[in-house]
């Protein structure tokens, strides 16, 4: 009987920890609008972890307190994610874990003292009763083991069934959850990761040469801006205005918007879409991290296009290469060399804990000044990275902190453009942020996540070229299509139904509207 009764709370416990979930359309819990389907994964799961840690300890209710724990924590995480970047925990975070404990400064800053100081207890108290209440008995061990094959293969059959393989057949993270639940979604979007294939090679496209009557660039140089972003579209009052980015609007080749999908983090979809030219539709489930996959779609990499016509590309990042896989992923896609943080000189006290926008502006000046084949630059910024420390100079105000850092990547755009200039020959200078910031009670996710770009294009003379003061709007991959155009000419190809104007863009042929208009990569074109 009491066996029973624990197996029942299991269940009901973990429907209302479920409940708890954002986002979620009650005030409260989330019970109703639940799919049936939702319900019977999520059931399953729990019996799994119920069986895991049941052959782990042995003892039938320390194990279901276990599984509600562990549930209980992922819940947490979630919660304070969605506040934090306005999404839920998703499978791709998991993969993360490593980096947590490598770089705690990134990640933890999403959880308050509170929530980490409860965590920390229940995991000591967990670890306390799990050594108290271990049961010896091999026949306890051996049934939490059948419990979770049983589970398993059940999991496996109900997957593979009809009525189950269509289930978020395409991403949308916050209507899965709330349809189907957080614990199906973290397994189903897995499993459709898992089933997503690599491109075929990235094709050769006709291009239209570029015109006589402009030089076409032999330098280009692409600089990824941490949390880059206009604050006058983040904050209201007086003197927030950036000198650098509005003089280079006035003066642009091409400037706009860029819509980012991340808020406050995911740099790396970004990156992934002005490096390697690929939209979101395209990517389908590898869209939240397609560095996971990035290796297996090295050939659609901007420098891997260039390199063809007989460019050299370095990749520039003062920190730890290894992070996000960079050390491998960025070869693979055809950077010559990378620049790490060992380039750099330790940052001097007081100078904040990264290396600053200055010093590296001084870094790309001296490697442009080197290059004498065509080259790209390729440049990743990170003084400006949250969170925003109170002990900054600005007597603990986390926007005037944020406020101070941007006006610093605001001088490196300057800078760069007046080193540019001495070099006297044809560039071609792209700058943009990688996402908004996440500044507790200041900014939040949930509304525009657009940062601001801007293609900057020098003649032979290093005199600036403006294009008659373009603003197009762009996704991040509708940008690395438009640097192609500029170094090697705009497409020649027909606009077909199989193939679209960027065949790095294409998606399957049943969704050619969408397809078309990823290609392009512009929202608008106003101006």
């Amino acid at each position: 009987m009491l066996e029973g009764l624990t197996f029942a709370a299991l269940l009901v416990g973990a429907v209302l920890l479920d409940g708890l979930v954002r986002p979620r359309p009650g005030p409260v819990f989330r019970l109703s609008g639940r799919s049936m389907a939702g319900l019977w994964l999520a059931s399953w799961l729990m019996i799994a972890l119920f069986g895991l840690f049941l052959a782990l300890c042995g003892n039938f209710p320390l194990s279901a307190g276990l599984a509600l724990a562990l549930l209980a924590l992922l819940v947490l995480a979630s919660n304070a994610k969605h506040a934090m970047l306005g999404e839920p925990l998703l499978f791709s975070d998991l993969a993360l874990i490593g980096a947590i404990f490598r770089h705690p400064q990134f990640y933890l800053s999403a959880i308050s003292v509170g929530q980490r100081t409860a965590a920390g207890v229940v995991t000591i108290i967990l670890v306390a009763m799990l050594a108290w209440l271990f049961v010896p008995e091999w026949q306890a061990h051996l049934a939490g083991m059948l419990v979770l094959l049983g589970s398993l293969a059940i999991l496996a059959a109900t997957m593979r069934s009809a009525p189950f393989r269509d289930i978020a057949a395409t991403p949308d993270a916050h209507a899965d959850v709330r349809r189907h639940d957080f614990l199906p979604t973290l397994l189903l979007y897995w499993l459709r990761w898992r089933e997503s294939a690599d491109p075929p090679p990235c094709p050769d496209i006709d291009r239209h040469p570029a015109s006589a009557l402009l030089a076409t660039p032999e330098l280009l140089l692409v600089v990824q801006c941490e949390s880059f972003a206009d604050p006058a579209d983040l904050f209201d009052g007086p003197d927030i205005r950036l000198p650098g980015l509005s003089g280079a609007r006035e003066k642009a080749w091409q400037w706009g918007q860029l819509e980012v999908s991340g808020f406050g983090a995911y740099t790396m979809r970004t990156e992934y879409g002005v490096l390697f030219g690929r939209s979101e539709d395209a990517l389908g489930f590898r869209r939240y991290d397609p560095f996971l996959t990035a290796l297996g779609e090295a050939s659609y990499a901007l420098p891997a296009r260039l390199k063809a016509a007989g460019w050299q590309s370095l990749f520039v990042h003062p920190h730890d290469m290894r992070f996000y896989g960079r050390d491998r992923i960025m070869p693979a896609g055809g950077f010559a060399d990378l620049v790490g943080e060992e380039h750099f000189a330790p940052v001097a006290a007081g100078s904040g804990r990264y290396v600053t926008d200055a010093a590296l502006a001084e870094k790309i000046a001296s490697l442009a000044r080197e290059a004498v084949e065509p080259s790209l630059i390729y440049t990743v910024t990170i003084e400006n990275h949250g969170p925003w420390a109170p002990d900054m100079p600005s007597g603990g105000d986390l926007v005037q902190s944020y406020l101070r850092l941007v006006r610093n990547s605001d001088a490196m755009l300057t800078t760069l453009l007046d080193q540019l200039a001495v070099l006297q020959r044809p560039a071609l200078l792209v700058f943009f942020g990688d996402h908004r910031p996440s500044i507790p009670g200041a900014t939040a996710p949930g509304g525009e996540r657009h940062t601001p770009y801007v293609m900057m294009r020098l003649d032979g003379s290093g005199a600036i070229v403006r294009g008659d003061n373009r603003r197009v709007d762009l996704t991040p991959a509708g940008l690395h299509h438009a640097m192609l155009d500029i170094v090697l000419g705009t497409p020649a190809a027909t606009l077909r139904a199989d193939t679209a104007i960027h065949p790095a863009e294409q998606a399957p042929a049943a969704a050619f509207p969408a397809t078309v208009a990823a290609a392009s990569g512009q929202t608008s074109g106003a101006g």
